[in-house]
């Protein structure tokens, strides 16, 4: 059984690694498109919105709730990729716990 040294060694490296994660989901950059790419949506890892890029097809001051729709279509895009990869990197360090 461990002590309660190396057992405070052991959480100690994995919040390194953890931090360490973290720190590289949030300089990665992920990109959600809406239907046809006609809106495009860059957020960082930790969520904050880079760039929004809209096609010259879908502005239309006639008909903005279109572009409304696709906005959030790739916001939501964007966001479901980070928690993907969130869980994905983040997932790996619940098994690792040393109590």
């Amino acid at each position: 059984m461990m002590n309660m040294q190396n057992m405070m060694k052991q959480a100690q490296k994995l919040q390194k690694q953890m931090e360490k994660s973290q720190a590289e989901l949030a300089a990665t950059t992920f990109t959600g498109k809406s239907a046809q790419d006609l809106v495009v949506a860059e957020l960082t890892g930790d969520k904050k919105v880079v760039n929004i890029t809209f096609a010259d097809a879908v502005v239309d001051p006639d008909d903005v709730e279109t572009l409304q729709d696709m906005t959030v279509q790739a916001l939501n895009d964007a966001l479901g990729q980070i928690d993907e990869a969130t869980k994905k990197s983040m997932g790996a360090f619940a098994g690792k716990l040393p109590f």
